[in-house]
């Protein structure tokens, strides 16, 4: 009832005045083209029929005021043929007025439907990549932290992804991949690639024979997919850790020194997985100190639109010997907010390791910090603080 009375009450008002009005006054005072306002006042209000009803009412009771008031005479015949089209025509611009808000809103009620539908996607891509990533990586006798941040566009969810797991030897394999694409298309290449280098990896010694049987085992994939991966195997020793790596085409693993210097470590570029199977990978050894820090990480935290990868890259490094004294967990997050901005265009992945001050004992090893989904809004709170 309230609702009725909401949009029929005021076209019903300037119906009803006018007609009251006229009769009131008499025939010697002719208001009867003030209906002419009732259409235009329900168009903003009801649907069309009902605003097309208004007009023709609207007409009809102008014509018969006209007979009340003596209109049709040779002499006011003239002015009442006016009054009526002016009627009419109100009446018509009225239903057109009606027919475009109608439509406006049928277009707002699409898109409002689509924004929800869209944020529905997003929320289930990330909470879909959150367990493809599956539980923060544990590595023994060394701080780790690691973090995922998706980018801005598609549907939140992509081909990068972290990893961490024990080799046999006592060591432990780090990964960090990237699976071309920001769908979920990806997202499964990503998730298929990750569990064949999990299984290849059983029994194997090193990172590029770790490489070189993912090679193999891809090189007739289902759907041709590419991908740059960095493997690597951290063994701790009496001074340290020992660090192994191969390069699958990736952005180079950064060090950050325990006096603050911070350098890639880059060397000749290897094939993109499963590109060209039996191609040699070859491996690089370094020997990590207390206090070094190993940052793998995936392009979209040096590749921005507005410079180049080798400016990305020097930002990167001014970063990390900037931050080189804060904890891993800050560590991460200053970059994420540094380097990419708020609004990457480009899903990232970081995984960071660092060994601890004190010689690595059986009781050393932290718990990693957990791996979040960074919002872009949380990153530009935390630059603003």
């Amino acid at each position: 009832m309230d609702g009725v009375i909401r949009v029929h009450g005021l076209p019903l008002l300037f119906l009803l005045v006018p007609v009251v009005l006229d009769l009131a006054l008499g025939r010697e005072q002719v208001v009867l083209g003030l209906v002419a306002v009732s259409p235009l006042v329900a168009a903003p209000l009801a649907g069309r029929r009902a605003t097309a009803a208004y007009g023709v009412v609207a007409l009809l009771a102008a014509a018969v005021l006209g007979v009340y008031d003596r209109q049709y005479t040779d002499e006011a015949l003239p002015a009442q043929a006016v009054r009526l089209a002016a009627v009419a025509v109100a009446g018509a611009v009225a239903v057109g007025v009606c027919a475009l808000r109608l439509r406006r809103e049928a277009e707002l009620t699409r898109v409002s439907a689509e924004a929800a539908s869209v944020r529905a996607s997003l929320a289930l891509g990330e909470t879909l990549q959150r367990h493809l990533l599956g539980p923060p990586p544990i590595v023994p006798h060394l701080q780790s932290a690691a973090r995922y941040l998706p980018a801005v566009r598609g549907t939140r969810v992509g081909g990068d992804w972290y990893d961490a797991f024990p080799a046999q030897d006592g060591a432990t394999v780090l990964v960090i991949g990237d699976v071309a694409g920001h769908d979920p298309q990806a997202a499964a290449a990503m998730a298929e690639i990750r569990g064949m280098l999990r299984a290849v990896a059983v029994g194997v010694t090193s990172p590029a024979q770790v490489l070189t049987a993912l090679d193999r085992v891809m090189a007739h994939p289902s759907a041709p997919t590419l991908a740059t991966v960095v493997v690597a195997t951290v063994t701790p020793t009496r001074e340290g850790a020992r660090l192994c790596w191969s390069n699958a085409g990736h952005p180079p693993p950064a060090l950050v020194g325990a006096d603050g210097s911070a350098r890639l470590l880059e060397r000749s570029p290897e094939r993109l997985v499963g590109v060209a199977p039996g191609a040699p990978r070859t491996d690089a050894e370094l020997a990590l100190r207390p206090g070094d820090t190993l940052l793998l990480y995936t392009d979209g935290l040096v590749e921005r639109r507005d410079g180049t990868l080798d400016q990305g890259t020097a930002r990167l490094l001014d970063e990390l010997a900037a931050r080189a004294g804060t904890s891993l967990g800050d560590l991460c997050d200053g970059l994420l907010g540094a380097v990419t901005g708020a609004a990457p265009h480009d899903d990232v992945a970081l995984l960071a390791v660092r060994v601890p001050a004190q010689p690595p004992g059986p009781a050393v090893g932290t718990q990693p910090s957990a791996p979040r989904q960074v919002s872009p809004i949380d990153l530009e709170g935390r630059r603003a603080l």
